[in-house]
């Protein structure tokens, strides 16, 4: 049965209305980040800048030590995509393989972790980075997130998927449960991993809550601290300084979706998350 002529022409407009709501804050930033002063406090705005004015992006980022925030935040993300992964993997294969006493129970407490905000527990998790001399530094932004309990339910969603069959076979011809993990489980699941690492790069590359309540000099403080001390060095008003900034830290967040896309969508697809 064919679907009518008027459905599809309300499901379209209804599309390009959802991409204009969607699109619209982003072509903003865009826009504001190269007019000039002049242009963002016009009234009314101005779309299409009359001129690019590559130098907001120059002052922006001369008017701090940007290298040392962007360094700080590849380190800081990095470095909790190389944890996360070296526990969610384990983690995701024994809860999906494994029967062992009290499953159910400690699956149960990582699925409550998912639903307790980061910011109510900041303060004992504070507390302790604190005794441990960890503040204003750069593992103090790391390990508070060195496991992901999400990551754990996904990759298990995945790992479930792979017929038992099949490990038993690998079994048979003498594979232990790393090699089996490392090349059966891995490479199936490589859509999901490469999804969990995307979302854990977007989290952790724009995280504003955790850098500012852990850090008080530039040591270690990332970029997205960076980007709001704009707001104070250029007094409040110089949006198209501060939206040159956070146009530098959305572009690498764009590029890498933008290889990801395929892979966000069949990990979704394969491993029956709705």
């Amino acid at each position: 049965m064919k679907t009518p002529l008027i459905l599809k022409v309300i499901n379209g407009l209804g599309l390009v209305l959802l991409f204009i709501i969607f699109a619209m804050p982003f072509v903003w930033m865009a826009s504001t980040a190269f007019k000039t002063l002049g242009e963002t406090l016009t009234f009314p705005p101005v779309w299409i800048p009359e001129s690019l004015q590559w130098a907001n992006f120059a002052q922006a980022w001369n008017s701090g030590p940007f290298l040392k925030y962007f360094f700080n935040s590849v380190i800081v993300t990095l470095f909790i995509l190389i944890l996360q992964f070296a526990t969610i993997i384990p983690a995701a294969y024994a809860f999906a393989r494994y029967q062992f006493p009290l499953k159910n129970f400690f699956f149960a407490l990582t699925m409550i972790c998912l639903m307790i905000p980061s910011q109510l527990i900041f303060l004992p998790v504070y507390l302790n980075l604190s005794s441990w001399g960890l503040l204003d530094s750069i593992w103090g932004l790391i390990l508070p997130f060195a496991t992901s309990a999400f990551g754990i339910f996904l990759l298990r969603q995945s790992f479930m998927q792979v017929p038992e069959e099949l490990l038993e076979a690998a079994r048979l011809d003498d594979a232990t449960e790393w090699q089996i993990i490392r090349k059966i489980m891995l490479p199936l699941a490589k859509p999901v991993l490469i999804t969990l690492a995307l979302f854990s790069f977007i989290a952790h590359w724009n995280d504003y809550f955790w850098p500012l309540v852990m850090t008080t000099t530039d040591n270690a403080r990332t970029l997205p601290l960076g980007i709001a001390m704009l707001r104070q060095v250029e007094g409040g008003a110089a949006w198209n300084t501060i939206m040159a900034g956070n146009l530098l830290l959305v572009v690498p967040i764009l590029i890498i979706f933008f290889f990801a896309q395929r892979h966000i969508i069949r990990a979704f697809v394969y491993t029956g998350v709705k």
